[in-house]
């Protein structure tokens, strides 16, 4: 039996309420940077594109690689409230359950301290557990299992256990989903001792990055945006797999590098569009790991545009950007001639109103605006 709680918060048919808002997709697509947004999810619809590619819905891209990992290796299982029957909340383990049954695809209580410390201590006898939250926020009742056992037993035990564990949904702002389903929790879970931070953005990365999550012996928390979910987009191959620490360059360019991940990506790029009519040529980097770090690109891009602005849709006290801004000024502040800028949420909860939750979050006009203020006047080419 589907919860009616569970229901009410899922997306799409999947999800009635927070697709449903913008029927015409003009909104999202607004709100999402441009993306390309379709409002309707349902069953799979890929379409070929290629030998190798197809052009998916990032569910979708998220759903095949859970489906091709577990036919991969039959030590993989899902677990977490309305995985099986129902699918997923948004429907990334749609219709799973025919094909690898009850026990691979495990419909749990509503108790996500009790079935994460089922899938930590599944992990630590050999299996490779993907356990999903149904938002993210949920999670925060899992914090202990995650903290004190996820992130450490690998060290408490002297290397005597691994933990391969994926923990992985939805969070970020949605469009009017409250408070409460609304919080961006990156930083919680960043200051973790011994787990893996990953934030998937487009559907390539999400199928790619999810198949080496699952794959890794250690412990990775998986971060999708619950406003990604119907961007559409290739996605690669059974042997298409991204490393996890690796950032990845989105667009090059000399006179600023813009840092991003997730949501913000696409509110990035909405910018560099104007930005680049203005006679800006920002480079932008999806940072996808957020713990590690990728410094390597980081370093390679700044010492060529000695100017960083970090744009994230996590608070701005104790988020990402804080942490990554005094990484950066500790280890490269002598290559920058500006000051490490920040642009992040608004530290209050965030409104039910649009209005008003717009307004906690980064907006393309404060990115371009950021970016006059660092570089100042644009040379013509």
């Amino acid at each position: 039996m589907v919860s009616t709680v569970h229901k009410r918060h899922s997306v799409g048919g999947v999800g009635r309420q927070a697709c449903a808002r913008s029927s015409s997709g003009a909104l999202a697509a607004r709100r999402s940077g441009g993306a390309r947004w379709n409002a309707r999810v349902g069953r799979p619809s890929s379409t070929r594109i290629g030998a190798e590619e197809k052009e998916m819905l990032m569910w979708e891209a998220l759903r095949e690689a859970t489906d091709e990992e577990m036919e991969r290796d039959p030590t993989v299982l899902v677990m977490g409230e309305d995985v099986g029957h129902y699918g997923g909340s948004y429907k990334v383990t749609y219709d799973l359950y025919k094909k690898y049954g009850e026990m691979r695809l495990l419909d749990t209580p509503i108790a996500e301290n009790s079935f994460a410390g089922m899938g930590i201590g599944a992990a630590m006898t050999g299996l490779r557990p993907i356990i999903e939250g149904m938002n993210m926020g949920f999670l925060l009742l899992a914090f202990n299992q995650i903290s004190n056992n996820c992130g450490m037993l690998h060290y408490t035990s002297g290397g005597q256990y691994k933990v391969p564990v994926v923990i992985r949904g939805p969070g970020g702002v949605g469009r009017q989903l409250g408070a409460e389903h609304s919080q961006r929790l990156e930083s919680y879970f960043q200051s973790i001792p011994g787990v893996q931070l990953v934030a998937c953005s487009t559907a390539r990365n999400s199928k790619a990055l999810l198949k080496a999550a699952i794959r890794s012996d250690n412990p990775v928390i998986f971060f999708e945006h619950v406003l990604l979910y119907n961007v559409k987009g290739p996605v690669g191959g059974k042997d298409e797999v991204q490393e996890l620490n690796r950032a990845e360059v989105v667009r090059e360019g000399s006179d600023i590098t813009i840092l991003c991940y997730s949501r913000m990506r696409y509110v990035s790029m909405q910018a560099v569009g104007d930005l680049v009519t203005q006679g800006y040529d920002p480079e932008v980097i999806d940072l996808i790991s957020l713990k590690p770090f990728d410094l390597e690109t980081i370093y390679n891009s700044l010492k060529k545009t000695r100017k960083v602005l970090i744009v994230e849709e996590c608070m701005k006290t104790g988020g990402i950007g804080a942490s990554l801004s005094s990484t950066i000024s500790e280890n490269f502040i002598d290559e920058l001639d500006h000051e490490v800028v920040r642009l992040s949420s608004q530290d209050v909860p965030t409104a039910y109103a649009h209005e008003l939750e717009a307004a906690t979050i980064v907006q393309p006009e404060q990115v371009v605006d950021a970016v006059h203020k660092m570089c100042g006047s644009a040379i013509p080419a």
